[in-house]
């Protein structure tokens, strides 16, 4: 597992996120920098991260909920889905022990503005009747959440 991550570089990259998540005919995000920074700190503590995934686009079923989001695994293998929108912030908490089923699919999607056919990679994180989603839309997004995805398997489910 690579470098660990801190409550402050993990607000870093979120706030970069957040730059990013404005579409040219949207409103740029209205978000307190300084009280997104302190709700990260109250949420992680002094917890390590051991990998982030940040999604560009919102998954489906979130679209109500903010603008942009985010999944973390902790040093301890804890999942954290952090969803960050103008006055949005929310995230759920679960143990990789916990996870009813992770699921990976690598598929098609069709772009309808680009009238093309494009891969996606799509990992899903279900406990219960809830589920977290990582989306990959470009190599470098699917490293990322490929590495999750093992992470995430070998916490889950250890060899011996």
């Amino acid at each position: 597992m690579s470098a660990l991550i801190s409550a402050d570089e993990i607000f870093s990259r979120a706030e970069a996120a957040a730059v990013a998540a404005t579409g040219p005919d949207e409103k740029a995000l209205q978000i307190d920098y300084e009280a997104l920074k302190d709700k990260f700190r109250h949420m992680l503590g002094n917890r390590k991260i051991a990998l982030c995934h940040i999604n560009k686009f919102l998954p489906e079923g979130y679209e109500d909920q903010g603008r942009f989001n985010l999944v973390l695994l902790t040093a301890g293998n804890v999942v954290f889905d952090v969803v960050i929108g103008d006055s949005y912030f929310r995230y759920d908490v679960v143990s990789a022990g916990q996870l009813d089923k992770v699921q990976l699919i690598d598929a098609m999607w069709d772009n309808r503005e680009k009238r093309r056919e494009e891969p996606f990679l799509s990992l899903r994180l279900m406990h219960g009747e809830e589920a977290h989603l990582l989306l990959a839309l470009d190599d470098e997004e699917r490293a990322s959440l490929l590495k999750f995805a093992s992470a995430v398997a070998m916490a889950r489910n250890p060899e011996p």
